[in-house]
């Protein structure tokens, strides 16, 4: 099946956000001001679907074009592209097709496969682990095969990174799947978040800062939005994800005040690692700061904040939070049994346990950067990548109309 050279893959960006590291590392102040290849994707017209009775505010959808047939001003809308994202928690694949105001989405798969599971103690992934994490990918490669994809990028991120194994697993895949795995670097992976979700930023002036809560870590970007693609000011990459954090404290669930501990200790790790971050942060009044938030964790806080029955993305991505509320959310789930969260609905028994973790690195996010609002966004890498290859497949025609128009 076709997949994306990784080397040659350059932003869709007009050149605002860096393609490579500039240096080696984990955290990058200004290193990603490089200058880019591509011209931006056009991203104009978004839909915003009507919230629930309640809902907060809104940010506009623009994953979807008005119209599914339109062709991006002449050019393949019959063209299928596709990006598979393969976490530490999370396998996840978006097959979409170019539209006038950006793309359709024709196909979608995502699945629990804990693929990072025990990393932390043994420094591989486990043989259990790489099979869930196989039988997903050849879901994900059938559905390729089937939507006739006709370029494709697949990328790993902290599990693989990590795992002493990550390669022979990479290999593995490649060979019983056909999907050719990129392990991409921590700044590549905040890139692509960024890239995937920024349009769902609040408007307005002075920084913002974007987030994504992961399996295996999380990564902090800063960014300025002023310009039709927003450009890097400073980022971090953290190794505390919601699987990595739970598999540091081990307590029982039943007792109140090893609840309570584990917690606080969460807490405290979490926010040593924010801190080199934390200290070069632009001061801002609480009301200017930006918060923008992708992950499992914002979305399902932001269902119960809702009071949602189930999931439904049309009613998350894009919504505005309060800031309290989800702070008031995360101390709740915190005192919850592990049984108690089982039963709330749009969690259930495969996040039950990883929420908590995820409250605690919410929380210490909003207390490095107090922001009265937290925008929430049900999208990320895999859009990032989407955006990038439609934009490096744009003829080159048109790429100009549609810096013009961006």
């Amino acid at each position: 099946m076709p997949q994306a050279d990784p080397l040659a893959i350059a932003p869709s960006d007009g050149g605002k956000m860096a393609k490579d590291p500039a240096k080696p590392g984990r955290t990058g102040r200004n290193a990603a001001r490089q200058r880019g290849r591509q011209k931006p994707v056009t991203h104009a017209g978004e839909r915003s679907p009507t919230p629930p009775a309640g809902a907060q505010p809104r940010i506009a959808d623009s994953r979807s074009g008005r119209n599914a047939s339109s062709d991006r001003g002449g050019w393949n809308a019959r063209r299928a592209y596709a990006a598979i994202d393969l976490g530490t928690n999370n396998c996840r694949l978006l097959i979409a097709k170019p539209a006038a105001d950006g793309f359709v989405v024709v196909d979608a798969f995502s699945r629990v496969v804990r693929l990072g599971e025990g990393l932390g103690q043994s420094g591989r992934l486990s043989d259990a682990a790489m099979d869930r994490a196989v039988a997903a990918l050849s879901i994900c490669a059938d559905k390729l095969r089937r939507r006739h994809v006709a370029l494709a990028r697949s990328v790993a991120t902290e599990a693989c990174r990590k795992a002493s194994n990550g390669p022979a697993f990479i290999e593995r895949v490649r060979r019983e799947t056909g999907i050719v795995l990129d392990i991409i670097t921590a700044e590549e992976e905040a890139r692509l978040a960024v890239l995937g979700c920024h349009i769902l930023l609040e408007p307005g002036d002075g920084p913002a800062l974007i987030f994504d809560i992961g399996g295996g870590s999380t990564e902090l970007v800063l960014v300025d939005s002023s310009g039709p693609v927003p450009d890097i000011l400073d980022w971090m990459s953290v190794p505390w994800g919601v699987v990595t954090l739970t598999e540091s404290e081990r307590f029982d669930h039943d007792d109140p005040e090893a609840r309570a501990a584990a917690y606080t200790r969460m807490r405290e790790r979490v926010m040593e690692g924010f801190a080199p971050f934390a200290r070069r942060l632009p001061f801002l009044p609480d009301a200017e700061r930006r918060l923008l938030g992708t992950s499992g964790t914002v979305t399902t806080l932001a269902s119960l904040h809702l009071d949602l029955p189930c999931y439904n993305r049309d009613a998350i991505d894009g919504l505005i939070v309060p800031s309290e509320s989800m702070r008031s959310i995360s101390a709740r789930l915190a005192g919850m049994s592990l049984n108690q969260r089982r039963e709330l609905p749009c969690i259930g028994k495969e996040r039950a346990d990883l929420v908590v973790a995820g409250c605690a690195i919410l929380e210490s996010i909003l207390d490095i950067w107090p922001a009265m609002r937290l925008g929430v966004a049900d999208r990320g890498i895999r859009e990032g990548i989407l955006r990038a290859l439609m934009g490096r497949d744009a003829p080159h025609p048109n790429r100009a109309a549609h810096e013009q128009r961006a």
